[in-house]
C-alpha cells in the first residue's frame, strides 16, 4: 500500500484499492475526462460526416488523427486539461479548449481551419450525460456482469456437488420439511441470474440537443439539417446508446434510477444470501478453510470467522444506500436545469465499487467453505417430527377426518424419534400400500423434487 492509499479518505481508494482497481478505467476523474474527450471528438466527426457548416466528410488522414486522440489519450493529456480547468473553473469547457489547442497544433490543415466546430451546439450536459452513460454501460458490460457471472458459476459447482445432500429446513428458524443444500443454493442462483438479466436489459439513454433540449441554436445555424437524425445517429451509431429526444437541458436520468434500482435488488439478494451462508456456518453446516497465518480473533485463538460474508453484507448496504439516493435525487431538477445532480453523479462509481467489492468478497468466501456432511446429516436424523406433514397428507388421501388436528396433537412442539413415528403409522387405518410407503420414509429421503430442481437450475446460465 503506497502513501496515497494510506491517506485515502474513501476505503475504495485505500484499503480496498487493489480489489476495485479495475474501476479506475471507468469512474476515476481521469476516466470521466477521457469519456468527455471521446464524446467531443466523435461529435466533431459526426458533424463532418453530415457536412454541417463548412465541414466535409473526413478523409483517411483525419479519421486516423481523430481516432488517435481517443485511443492514445494519456495521463499527460488529463493533467493538461486539469490545468486548463484551473483557469476556466469549468471542467467541460476545459476539454473543449484542450481539443481546440490540439487541433491548432496538429499537422492537419482541416482541423486548424475548423477549430470552432468543436463543442458545436453543445451544452455541457450534452457531453456529461453521454460520458456518464458510456461509463455506466462499460461498468455493466466489463465489470459488474462478468463478476456476477463468476459468482453464479461458483454457485453452480456448489449446487451440483450438494444437490442430493439432504438437509433440514428452518422456516421461522424452526425445523421444517427437509430440502437439500444444493436446492437452497439454487434458489439464490436463480434469483441472481434473473436479476442480472433484468439489469442487463436496462436501456442506457443519452441526449444531444442543446441548451434546453430543442436544438434552438442548431436550427438557427443550419436550418436545412435534420438535427433529430444527426443527434440520433451520433448517439446510437457512434456511441452505442439509445437516444432520448424528449429532454430539457438535462437527460432526466430516469434510466439511471432504473439501473440503480436493479442493482439495489441484486444487492438485497446478496445480503440475504450472505446472511444465510453466515447462519449455516454458525450451525456448523459449512466448514471453513484455515489460512495458516490468518488470525480470527485478537484474543480467542480458536476462531475462524466468516469475515468475507460479513464484509460483503456491510459493503452491499453501503452501495444500496447510495444507489437509493441516486434513484430519487437524480430524477428531480428545477425547471430546465439545476446543478445539484452534478456532485451526486460523481459518486456513482463509489456505489458500483462497493457492489463490486461485495461480489468479490462473496466469491472469496464461497471458495473457502465446504459442506459438513456429517453435521448436516446428524441434525436431519434427529428431526423425525418433520414427517408429521406427509403422514397427515396420506391420512387425508385415505379419507381420515381431522388428520391435521391429530398430527398437531401428536407432534406440535415435540422432538420425536423413529419408534414413535412408526407406532403412529402402524396404528393408522390406511391402505397397506400407503402404510408401507410411510414406514419407508426417513427425514433424509423426504426431500421431494429438491435434487431435480437443484440440478435443473444449475444448468442454466
Amino acid at each position: 500500500m503506497n502513501e496515497n492509499e494510506l491517506y485515502a479518505i474513501c476505503p475504495l481508494d485505500g484499503r480496498y484499492k487493489s480489489r476495485v482497481r479495475i474501476l479506475e478505467e471507468t469512474f476515476s476523474e481521469a476516466a470521466l475526462i477521457a469519456y468527455r474527450v471521446k464524446v467531443e471528438t466523435l461529435w466533431f466527426r459526426r458533424l463532418c460526416l453530415d457536412s454541417v457548416g463548412n465541414l466535409t466528410v473526413p478523409d483517411e488522414a483525419l479519421e486516423k488523427e481523430l481516432d488517435s486522440w481517443i485511443s492514445e489519450f494519456s495521463v499527460d493529456d488529463v493533467k493538461e486539461i486539469k490545468s486548463i480547468e484551473k483557469e476556466t473553473n469549468h471542467d467541460v469547457k476545459a476539454v473543449e479548449y484542450f481539443l481546440k489547442r490540439r487541433a491548432r497544433e496538429s499537422g492537419n490543415p482541416f482541423l486548424k481551419n475548423h477549430v470552432e466546430m468543436f463543442h458545436f451546439g453543445c451544452t455541457s450536459e450534452d457531453i456529461n450525460n453521454l460520458a456518464y452513460a458510456g461509463m455506466l454501460r462499460d461498468a455493466r458490460q466489463k465489470v459488474l456482469v462478468p463478476k456476477l457471472n463468476s459468482l453464479i458459476n461458483v454457485l453452480k459447482h456448489l449446487i451440483l456437488s450438494s444437490a442430493s445432500l439432504a438437509m433440514i429446513s428452518r422456516t421461522h428458524g424452526q425445523p421444517a420439511s427437509p430440502t437439500t443444500l444444493g436446492k437452497e443454493l439454487a434458489n439464490y442462483k436463480r434469483r441472481m441470474r434473473v436479476s442480472r438479466d433484468h439489469f442487463i436489459d436496462i436501456q442506457i439513454l443519452g441526449k444531444l440537443n442543446g441548451a434546453v433540449g430543442n436544438f434552438n441554436a442548431h436550427v438557427v445555424a443550419d436550418s436545412k439539417k435534420n438535427w433529430l437524425e444527426i443527434s440520433r445517429s451520433f448517439i446510437e451509431e457512434d456511441l452505442g446508446l439509445i437516444v432520448n429526444e424528449m429532454t430539457t437541458q438535462i437527460e432526466p436520468h430516469d434510466w439511471i434510477a432504473r439501473y440503480s434500482n436493479e442493482l439495489v435488488v441484486i444487492n438485497s439478494i446478496m445480503i440475504d444470501f450472505c446472511r444465510d451462508i453466515w447462519s449455516y456456518i454458525s450451525l456448523g453446516y459449512f466448514t471453513q478453510k484455515k489460512e495458516k497465518n490468518e488470525v480470527g480473533s485478537s484474543t480467542m485463538p480458536h476462531k475462524v470467522n466468516p469475515i468475507d460474508f460479513e464484509n460483503a453484507e456491510g459493503n452491499l448496504g453501503l452501495s444500496s444506500s447510495l444507489l437509493q439516493h441516486f434513484s430519487t435525487k437524480l430524477l428531480v431538477s428545477r425547471y430546465q436545469r439545476d446543478l445539484s445532480d452534478s456532485t451526486v453523479m460523481r459518486n456513482i462509481g463509489i456505489a458500483i465499487g462497493y457492489t463490486l467489492l461485495a461480489l468479490d468478497s462473496t466469491i472469496r468466501g464461497l471458495k473457502k467453505i465446504a459442506p459438513n456432511k456429517v453435521k448436516i446429516s446428524n441434525d436431519l436424523a434427529d428431526t423425525w417430527e418433520v414427517l408429521a406433514e406427509p403422514i397427515q397428507m396420506v391420512m387425508r388421501k385415505n379419507g381420515i377426518s381431522d388428520a391435521y388436528e391429530r398430527l398437531k396433537e401428536f407432534s406440535r412442539g415435540e422432538s420425536l424419534g423413529m419408534e414413535q413415528i412408526h407406532v403412529f403409522i402402524t396404528n393408522l387405518d390406511i391402505s397397506a400400500e400407503d402404510k408401507a410407503a410411510l414406514l419407508s420414509l426417513l427425514p433424509s429421503n423426504y426431500v421431494g423434487l429438491a435434487e431435480e430442481l437443484a440440478r435443473k437450475e444449475a444448468e442454466k446460465d
